[in-house]
């Protein structure tokens, strides 16, 4: 047993997961993790990105629209995502590709 002040001052907060949209150019070489965490009592899914040892979240539909391009142009390396909105109901993702000469 410790006192609340002792766990006041050796509280870390656990890391929060950022969005992939938060990077300005992703590798389509970067490995895709599954990865999860408990939240409500509850365990959440998520696939995941790890650049300079931060874990970036993936949404569905990300992957989905990089399919696409990818399945138009096999040669696309970099691209990057944009979001718009600030809830879970109205944020969009919306998949840039960055050709390189």
């Amino acid at each position: 047993m410790s006192k609340i002040s002792q766990e006041a001052l050796n509280y870390k907060p656990s890391p929060k997961t950022k969005l992939i949209s938060d990077l300005a150019m992703v590798s389509t070489d970067l490995d895709l993790i599954d990865d999860e965490f408990e939240y409500d009592g509850k365990t959440i899914k998520q696939k995941v990105i790890i650049v300079k040892d931060e874990k970036y979240r993936v949404p569905v539909t990300v992957i989905q629209q990089l399919q696409v391009i990818l399945r138009d142009n096999s040669n696309v390396k970099n691209f990057k995502v944009l979001r718009s909105g600030t809830t879970k109901d109205d944020t969009k993702y919306t998949v840039v590709p960055i050709v390189t000469a």
